[in-house]
């Protein structure tokens, strides 16, 4: 087994040491290093500690008790890297960081065995283990400025540059921050990582920062042991990806910690003084395969297998001390096997420790919301003083009915007035004031510092907003379009929704993603500018989607996604219809049946949306149209007309896509026993394939029909309206109902 072999090795090699002249602990451990003996020393105990966690993995997997087994054996050399810093660093670890995470426990305080349980609780799924508790086996603590990450492909990169824009955005806006303003950023990742598209948007965004002459001290560790599971990287293609402009290089032995330890602290003192990026490129080893499962003599030589065992950092670490004259082979050896019965017993412990034993206990950690803070929060306005400033004098109540794009613009003031946290950006938000002038004016009023531009992508956009999010922001980024969100779908899928549940509450992101999204626009087609996709989203755990109709709404429900975000870290997804931004009429021209006057803060209280509530027009009993977006006006103009053929009809605006306003939708249901589902998205993967199941599981008998667009992308002009939904469509579909 490689088990075997490598500890094996180990006591073979260590018992072939031999001792060198005594040095003072408090001196160097050799010539021309910084590391003393007492920090090699402690340092090789918690790279034991990480190398016996792995040894421990394997056996409990050997006893159906352990669920994890992806190691860091031979990248114990990143213990010098958490030697280096601060234990107040916000760090962001690749799932090989092992024995960092044991060194920062003990750099904050906390015995060694504290972060020992906290490791083998994870790998047993315990759900007394203190970040995850039992859901995942990641590296995170609250009290160890350690966030977790269950990412296996760097897609931690874009939050972890958006963690040290916040320090730094915190510092100059004189702002609380869980960081200190000195901080730095740490994120580590593996060799194969540096070429996914997550990991260059991180180089990516970092450079383009520097280069413009922004401060953002992240300190990137590559941990490279030169394999991805089975496939080899190149060599030199990893020094080759990080020489970028603006980011500095830095170089080092991963197997040999003094050397690891030199460049660390070299590495993280240029990101401190400078306030700018590095890359420190760690060479590693792979020890025991890339995980328990993994047969690695089916893709590697012996040769190559015994090539990485000489490297073996634990024993050159052990070389060391002995070489030091700090200890002997025999001491060492003995501690070895001491620490390892000492781990397997904890070990064995943790199996006995109470695991997740219900669907509500796994789930209890998902976006959790207190309805009633909500509506607490979300009718707090800055005082009259400050919203007149804010507004140039004139207020936005005083002002003739909005449209929904003025409704937008005014309510993100009236936030931004009251919550200094807040910030706005994205792609031409600032001095244009974005594609359809929805952000006009932000900028001049409240500053660059918190409404500004981002370079164009969109996985950069919200890394910046997931990390700003964590450091107790609260952002506001626009997706210029709904099809631009599928670029970096993961951020919000795989980064922002997991962060609750895989800490346990302890971490969260406040963020509120605001898109300009749907079809039907006029004189702007093709597929980017046209899109009706919202499939990907509505299957993500705890993920609250909006999607306002009307200037009023739109004003409402702002208000309570950031309300949401502030009080309970919501992950929200703000659809803003593009159709209906500057749409002013219902049924006539010059009818102003589009517009709304905007509500006083005064008023706030009692127009306040709670998530998950639909909104009624009309009366009928013959027939509940159920439609959201751009569906609410065809909806109506199509009720109007049926009922003056004597159909008595209503229209239930969803207004809340996740989650759905079930409630709303099955008493309307039941009102009028009919339900069309005028759906503007796809035929395939909408909107109404959920509602159906809904009324279904909730044992609804009437009859349900429903309406959407085509399975088909948006062409360019005309030829759009042959595969979106049009009013024709749902009076007809109406008819077929009620006849």
């Amino acid at each position: 087994m490689a088990r075997d072999t490598v500890e094996t090795h180990f006591t073979q090699a260590v018992a072939t040491l031999k001792a060198g002249v005594p040095r003072d602990p408090a001196r160097p451990v050799r010539d021309g290093t910084a590391l003393t003996g007492e920090q090699c020393l402690r340092l090789f105990h918690r790279q034991l500690d990480s190398r016996l966690l792995d040894i421990a993995a394997r056996w409990l997997r050997e006893q159906d008790e352990g669920f994890y087994t992806i190691g860091s054996a031979g990248h114990e050399g990143n213990a010098a890297v958490a030697a280096a810093l601060r234990p107040q660093d916000p760090a962001l670890l690749h799932y090989r960081s092992g024995a960092f995470y044991l060194t920062r426990s003990e750099q904050a305080g906390r015995l060694p065995e504290q972060g020992l349980r906290d490791v083998l609780m994870g790998l047993t799924a315990s759900s007394e283990e203190p970040i995850a508790g039992g859901r995942h086996k990641v590296f995170g603590h609250p009290d160890l400025a350690i966030i977790p990450q269950t990412s296996t492909i760097a897609s931690h990169l874009p939050r972890a540059v958006g963690v040290a824009f916040a320090i730094e955005r915190a510092r100059a806006l004189d702002m609380p921050s869980p960081w200190p303003h000195d901080a730095i950023t740490v994120c580590s990742f593996g060799d194969a990582s540096v070429n996914h598209a997550t990991a260059l948007s991180g180089f990516n965004t970092a450079a383009y920062a520097t280069y413009q002459g922004q401060s953002l001290p992240i300190l990137f560790v590559c941990e490279d042991n030169g394999i991805g599971i089975s496939v080899r990287t190149p060599r030199g293609w990893v020094e080759a990806a990080a020489r970028r402009p603006g980011i500095e290089y830095f170089a080092a032995d991963g197997c040999d910690l003094a050397d690891a330890y030199d460049t660390a602290r070299r590495a993280a003192e240029y990101v401190r003084t400078h306030r700018s990026p590095a890359f420190l490129h760690l060479s590693t080893v792979r020890l025991m395969g890339h995980a328990g499962s993994d047969v690695e003599s089916a893709y590697r030589t012996q040769r190559e297998i015994r090539a990485d065992l000489e490297l073996d950092p634990l024993v050159r670490t052990a070389r060391l001390l002995v070489e030091a004259g700090l200890l002997t082979a025999e001491q060492l050896l003995k501690e070895y096997e001491s620490a390892r019965e000492h781990i397997l017993r904890i070990a064995l412990e943790t199996t006995r420790s109470p695991r997740l034993e219900s669907a509500e206990q796994v789930m209890a950690t998902i976006a959790p919301r207190r309805a009633d803070m909500i509506a607490k929060i979300s009718p707090v306005a800055a005082e009259t003083s400050a919203r007149e400033k804010a507004f140039n004098g004139t207020l936005p109540e005083a002002e003739k009915p909005l449209t929904l794009s003025q409704a937008i613009n005014r309510t993100l003031a009236d936030a931004l007035a009251v919550y200094p946290e807040m910030m706005v950006f994205g792609e031409d938000v600032a001095k244009k004031g974005g594609v359809y002038g929805v952000t006009r004016g932000l900028q001049k009023r409240f500053g660059p510092g918190r409404v500004f531009d981002t370079l164009l992508d969109e996985q950069a956009v919200l890394g910046l907003a997931l990390g700003a999010g964590v450091s107790q922001m609260l952002p506001v980024p626009e997706i210029q379009y709904l099809a631009y969100l599928h670029n970096a779908l993961d951020q919000i899928r795989g980064e922002a929704a997991t962060l609750s549940f895989f800490s346990q509450h302890a971490y969260r992101n406040p963020l509120v993603v605001r898109v300009a999204g749907y079809a039907y626009q006029k004189g702007f087609g093709g597929h980017f500018h046209n899109d009706n996709a919202i499939g990907a989203l509505r299957d993500i755990p705890g993920l609250v989607i909006a999607s306002p109709s009307r200037p009023d709404d739109a004003a409402a429900m702002l208000r309570t996604c950031l309300a949401a975000a502030r009080t309970e870290g919501s992950v929200c997804v703000f659809l803003e219809p593009i159709a209906l931004y500057h749409t002013r009429d219902l049924f006539d021209e010059g009818d102003g049946g589009w517009l709304s006057p905007y509500a006083a803060p005064s008023r706030w209280a009692e127009t306040h949306v709670p998530i998950g509530r639909a909104r009624s027009y009309g009366d009928g009993r013959d027939l509940t149209i159920v439609t959201y977006g751009n569906g609410l006006r065809m909806s109506l103009r199509a009720a109007v007309r049926l009922t003056q053929e004597g159909f008595s009809c209503r229209v239930l605006d969803l207004r809340w896509l996740a989650p759905l306003p079930l409630e709303d939708l099955l008493r309307a249901a039941e009102l009028t026993g009919k339900v069309l589902i005028a759906d503007e998205t796809r035929h395939t993967g909408s909107v109404s394939e959920g509602l159906i199941a809904a009324l279904v599981d909730a044992g609804f008998t009437g009859q349900v029909a429903r309406v959407t667009s085509s399975d088909s992308f948006i062409p360019l002009g005309d030829a759009a309206n042959h595969v979106l939904l049009s009013e024709e469509e749902i009076e007809e579909a109406a008819r077929k109902l009620l006849v």
